[in-house]
């Protein structure tokens, strides 16, 4: 089985995500390939087992610059089978605002026939030791919709 993780960051704090996704991929024995938005194309998460997005959140709920182009591609993307989860960080400081891009990709998903594996993940800011702890229950989530 593999999985594929796609990150955007500026501070860092979603790369520090991205990281614990793919540390949780690897203890389950998941051949996973890690990313960075600007970098990867729509078309390679059709060669995946799970897809995974960690978008940050930006300036009022906006997604990452450097991302709207693989988000725009993303409504087109024919994911069949591919299954699915979102997880980011953002700062509660926004308030309503707080991690709007991890919906907003989960919406991107839903058009692509790939199959929601876990719901989304909202982290402020860094991850701590319980955001890991929620982080891990989101792999091993994907993980099972993909035995399935």
């Amino acid at each position: 089985m593999d999985a594929h993780v796609v990150y955007a960051t500026i501070t860092g704090n979603n790369e520090d995500v991205a990281d614990i996704i793919v540390s949780a991929f690897k203890a389950a024995g998941i051949n996973v390939k890690k990313t960075e938005i600007s970098q990867t194309e729509v078309d390679e998460l059709e060669h995946t087992n799970i897809a995974v997005i960690v978008p940050y959140t930006y300036d009022n709920g906006s997604l990452p610059d450097e991302g709207l182009d693989f988000f725009d591609d993303l409504a087109q993307a024919d994911l069949s089978g591919v299954i699915y989860g979102v997880a980011g960080s953002g700062d509660i400081y926004y308030m309503s605002d707080f991690g709007l891009a991890v919906p907003k990709f989960e919406e991107q998903f839903a058009k692509t026939n790939g199959i929601k594996g876990a719901d989304g993940v909202k982290i402020n800011l860094r991850p701590d030791d319980a955001d890991e702890i929620t982080l891990n229950t989101f792999v091993t989530k994907l993980i099972q919709k993909a035995q399935k």
